[in-house]
């Protein structure tokens, strides 16, 4: 359409007749027969204008906030679907290492309180912060374990997380018992498994006891089950270091849990209601079997003979 005069004097006729007939309208709350003669006459126009501009208002209103119920409803189905989507990411990383836990509680009667590990690290120990807290019945002084056995205790709580002292730190001192022999003894952290190396020592209160390397230990457990519950796998003798003569039998031990992969943790919030002993150590190989002898090896039929 050009501009020339003639329009723009249809276009003003036409501006001064909508006004006078709203105006009209208006007086007669809406039941003039002049409403009607308006809708017939505008009608079209407005809805070719709605046609064009509507997606333009639209894109302006969610600009300005002219529906902002609808965004913001359109904004919680966002984080939703972003939350879910996390949660979908998370249980494929992390879904083995829950079931294992569950089932290492199971065998030892632990109630546990499932958390992530959130963060790693501390100024001067060897720590770690997990996403549960006093909310979710969580106490100082209770321990930590994940489906491989013993991760620490628990140290410092607030509402929402926890600061859990790894096993392997150097301030950390466990009470343990060799499976099978019974034998007492006390693990203590070097501090040094987060850069590879083996992370515990080993000292039996016994000096004539006898340690043989790959032997299994477990918690001996506390008094009160506070910090450490009984039965919870903790590591396997890796050497022998004590010599001859010494007072008591020293060796380096290789944690069950790996302390550098650590995502899914359980705290334990009620001790179980007998000593699981070493029901809850992981099966041992079977040992394999001996190598046929040559005697045997000539007697078979269709040995040869010399």
């Amino acid at each position: 359409m050009h501009d020339t005069r003639r329009t723009r004097v249809v276009l003003a006729v036409l501006l001064i007749a909508a006004v006078a007939l709203i105006t009209l309208d208006f007086r007669d709350g809406g039941s003039s027969p002049l409403h009607r003669v308006g809708a017939d006459v505008f009608g079209p126009v407005e809805r070719a204008a709605g046609d064009v501009t509507g997606p333009v208002a639209g894109f302006f209103d969610s600009v300005t906030g002219n529906d902002s119920g609808e965004i913001a409803a359109l904004q919680r189905q966002n984080d939703q679907l972003r939350a879910e989507l996390n949660a979908s990411q998370l249980g494929q990383s992390e879904e083995a290492q829950l079931q294992q836990l569950l089932q290492l509680a199971g065998r030892g009667g632990y109630r546990i309180v499932a958390a992530s590990v959130i963060a790693a690290g501390g100024s001067y120990a060897d720590t770690v912060t997990i996403d549960a807290g006093s909310r979710d019945g969580i106490r100082p002084d209770e321990t930590v374990l994940n489906g491989d056995g013993l991760v620490g205790t628990v140290t410092e709580v607030s509402s929402t997380t926890s600061t859990v002292l790894l096993a392997i730190d150097a301030s950390s001192v466990v009470g343990v018992r060799m499976a099978g022999t019974d034998q007492i003894g006390a693990v203590t952290g070097t501090g040094r498994t987060l850069s590879g190396a083996d992370g515990m020592q080993l000292r039996l209160f016994d000096a004539n006891a006898t340690l043989r390397q790959g032997e299994a230990l477990v918690t001996f457990g506390s008094v009160g089950d506070q910090p450490y519950v009984p039965g919870v796998p903790v590591g396997e003798v890796a050497g022998v270091t004590s010599s001859p003569g010494s007072l008591t039998q020293a060796a380096t031990v290789r944690p069950f849990a790996d302390f550098t992969g650590l995502g899914v943790v359980g705290v334990v919030v009620a001790p179980p209601r007998t000593d699981p002993r070493d029901s809850v150590l992981p099966p041992r190989p079977a040992p394999p079997a001996p190598a046929p002898s040559a005697s045997a090896s000539a007697g078979r039929p269709g040995a040869k003979r010399g």
